[in-house]
């Protein structure tokens, strides 16, 4: 009951406070309301990113090692004159990690361009066509809107057949089904016999909803599967139980094998994880996230100025009825709670209309310009928190001075 009365009286105060010096209040809230807002929209635009981004990696498997010409690494030490004369991966390689493997449960070979895709008189330039082994279904992350993927045969012997993504169907068949259509591509009728379903945008631009999926040995017969611009890889899912640090090093030694490496010679391909993508990404936004605490710490700063500056006006205006209560008994730590809950109380307002000034900007940013953001409990938490902290900090010095007051004297001062 004491501490429900003393927040009562301080939440009392603090709203007085607001009332009767409004624009004074309102100025030192500003700095708490300005400093959250730029904390806290930071971290709900980089969470919301990261997300996406993990989202993103995360649908090329956690459990697979690309086997490849470059390396993924950051950095502007890139040495890329190491790597620029490797060969590239191939399907031979494929076939002998699939037969030779003791830790791979699939392998998949790849290749990607891009090209024309017609329908009737409907036609769409820049398409991603993708060429792809039979176990491509194992080793990637997607799912069927309808129809289904490649039967062995149709694999095995190069049929013309693809699966197209939500976005290739949407255009080119419009108002109709666009399972059993027959489109152009290479020259060629292609029958649809799957479509994607639809992903969304990817930021590092592996979705499926304008991808077009052929077999490898049909799609060979038109590209060069050892060309550079084709971007031919290798994709190895592992074993149930099988670490990637075990599969990579049974990858090294087969590929050291198949290519004649000799112990002294360094590797001629890379293997690549999905772990790179990300760890590459936790600096930048480490940084960005740095940015916004200092921006928003420079605001917090003057807000909790302002506050300490409120809080010693309010001491010296309500010295009087200070003393009026420590004489009636009241102790130092109640009077020191009630002037630094106050403190609390008024800086949580300033975090709460931070808060509501993050939330319409993410309405606007939804509606207006397509981008979903949202804001997270931790961040709601961690804003909060900080205006608990600044409140106490802003409010100690002068609460406890108020309590250190004279009661004799207190009571004698205007």
């Amino acid at each position: 009951m004491l501490f429900l009365n003393l927040f009562r009286e301080s939440f009392y105060f603090a709203l007085t406070a607001l009332r009767v010096n409004k624009l004074r209040t309102i100025l030192s809230l500003l700095g708490v309301t300005i400093g959250i807002f730029a904390i806290i929209s930071v971290f709900t635009a980089v969470d919301s990113l990261e997300k996406k981004l993990r989202d993103s990696v995360a649908s090329l498997g956690d459990n697979v090692i690309f086997v490849q010409k470059w390396p993924w690494t950051f950095g502007s030490d890139y040495p890329w004159w190491k790597y620029i004369n490797r060969p590239q991966a191939s399907p031979a390689e494929a076939e002998m990690i699939q037969r030779r493997g003791k830790s791979a449960e699939a392998v998949a070979f790849e290749v990607s361009s891009r090209h024309t895709v017609q329908y009737e008189s409907t036609m769409i330039e820049n398409v991603d066509v993708h060429g792809v082994s039979h176990d491509y279904e194992k080793v990637s992350n997607f799912e069927m809107e309808e129809g289904r993927y490649f039967v062995e045969s149709e694999s095995a012997g190069g049929r013309a057949v693809a699966i197209i993504g939500s976005s290739v169907a949407e255009a080119l068949f419009p108002r109709q089904d666009a399972l059993g259509k027959d489109i152009k591509l290479f020259g060629r009728k292609v029958s649809v016999i799957g479509v994607f379903k639809k992903q969304g945008e990817s930021i590092i631009g592996n979705s499926t909803d304008s991808e077009v999926l052929l077999p490898i040995n049909f799609m060979r017969g038109f590209i060069d599967t050892k060309k550079e611009s084709e971007n031919p890889q290798i994709m190895v899912k592992a074993r149930e139980g099988i670490s990637n640090v075990q599969l990579k090093d049974e990858l090294t030694g087969l590929m050291r094998s198949a290519r004649k490496l000799k112990p002294s010679v360094e590797e001629n391909f890379a293997l690549n994880e999905t772990s790179l993508i990300s760890n590459g990404f936790d600096g930048l936004f480490g940084i960005v996230g740095f940015a916004g605490w200092f921006i928003g710490g420079f605001s917090i700063l003057v807000g909790g100025f302002g506050i300490a500056n409120i809080m010693f006006v309010s001491v010296r205006e309500r010295t009087n009825q200070i003393g009026i209560q420590k004489s009636l008994g009241a102790r130092n730590y109640f009077i020191l709670a009630q002037f630094l809950l106050e403190s609390v109380i008024l800086c949580v307002l300033g975090g709460l209309i931070g808060l509501l000034f993050v939330f319409i900007g993410i309405v606007i940013a939804d509606k207006g310009l397509d981008i979903s953001l949202s804001l997270s409990t931790a961040n709601i938490i961690l804003s909060m928190t900080i205006s608990v902290l600044i409140g106490i900090i802003s409010g100690f010095i002068p609460a406890y001075s108020a309590s250190q007051l004279d009661p004799v004297e207190a009571i004698r001062m205007n």
